[in-house]
């Protein structure tokens, strides 16, 4: 049994942490983040990631700030939910102050300029797909992508990608479904918004099927969102091993990657999104033929009350958070200096 810090009433008996570990042998491993927008996370009741939907549109810089700078300094903001769940962002931030990488942002495509330094691959926000293209510059973000993969791999020897982009479940379901997955995906609210992410899918695909899409840089311009675009061409750039770190959204990247004729990537993610039903996560997996790697950190027994909302659905990942913390085991870091780290980074923002 793992140890536990501060344990209060709120978790009564600690489960042990468990941990797929890649076996990938790397000595030089990268970390970076894509950051987009998608003006979906506008639409009321479709991301968490905000304390309105309006507000949802600065998530990514404010969890990079978070990240790279272990504090937010460009505007007055707790990186907490209402409920007081942690944003993964913190968790992120902690596997990289313990194993001492510094992670690349990639903007892919924000409303706001990002107050920390990004590769600017000088993409624009994704639109909304019901009423006309998503991203424009699909391919050619797919381009710059892969450009920003070559260089990475002349840096290191192992790419772990994560991403953050509100909303990019709802863009990531209609890229699943257009390249004919029968997928669905996860939530940061605790009871994910189905019904809205259907509705805006069926009028997505409707679009594809009139225009008889089916190139996958196509599916992206139509229906997707900046990251995907870069993301899958950095895995294609960097012909090295890598890891997408993250949940559904990282599905439709492998899936891109798959039907653009690469060998797709694996997924590393928390056990809060596999446990997630609505998500149908390991079966999409599985469809696309990805291995896929899962961190349980046991939040529920480390004595605080934010992060235990982890264990029961809210947030789950985001941030590349569970793959950092893979990357971590990778490295050799052990589950107690992990959930420790996590815990210290997490209570200074509480």
């Amino acid at each position: 049994m793992d140890v536990v810090f501060n344990a209060g009433p709120l978790i009564e008996i600690a489960m042990p942490f468990r941990c797929d570990i890649p076996l990938i042998p790397s000595s030089r491993p990268v970390f970076s983040i894509v950051l987009a927008n998608t003006l979906l996370s506008t639409v009321p009741g479709i991301s968490g990631a905000g304390p309105t939907p309006q507000r949802t549109v600065f998530t990514p810089n404010l969890d990079a700030e978070l990240v790279l700078n272990g504090v937010i300094a460009s505007q007055p903001h707790k990186p907490n939910t209402p409920t007081g769940c942690p944003t993964p962002a913190t968790i992120t931030r902690a596997m990289m102050v313990l194993t001492g990488l510094t992670p690349l942002f990639v903007n892919a495509g924000l409303v706001h300029p990002p107050v920390i330094p990004c590769l600017d691959v000088y993409g624009s926000p994704g639109l909304d797909p019901r009423v006309t293209d998503a991203v424009p510059m699909a391919e050619v973000l797919y381009r710059r992508g892969t450009w920003v993969g070559q260089f990475l791999a002349s840096r290191g020897d192992l790419l772990v990608l994560g991403e953050c982009v509100p909303g990019g479940t709802t863009t990531a379901l209609c890229i699943l479904r257009s390249l004919g997955y029968h997928a669905s995906v996860s939530s940061s609210f605790t009871s994910n918004p189905l019904h809205l992410k259907e509705e805006v899918c069926t009028a997505v695909v409707d679009r594809i099927n009139r225009e008889r899409l089916s190139a996958p840089l196509d599916l992206i311009r139509c229906g997707g969102d900046p990251m995907i675009a870069v993301a899958a061409g950095m895995v294609a750039g960097f012909r090295g091993p890598c890891l997408l770190a993250g949940g559904t959204q990282m599905l439709a990247v492998a899936a891109v990657c798959a039907a653009l004729g690469q060998v797709p990537p694996p997924v590393a993610t928390t056990i809060y999104v596999k446990e997630d039903s609505s998500a149908r996560f390991e079966e999409t997996a599985a469809e696309i033929g990805i291995s896929t790697y899962f961190i349980d950190p046991d939040f529920g027994a480390l004595g605080h009350y934010g992060l235990a909302r982890y264990c029961i659905g809210e947030v789950k990942e985001g941030m590349g958070a569970g793959g950092a913390m893979i990357l971590a085991r990778m490295l050799g870091y052990s589950p107690e200096s992990i959930r420790e780290q996590i815990f210290q980074v997490v209570k200074e923002f509480s």
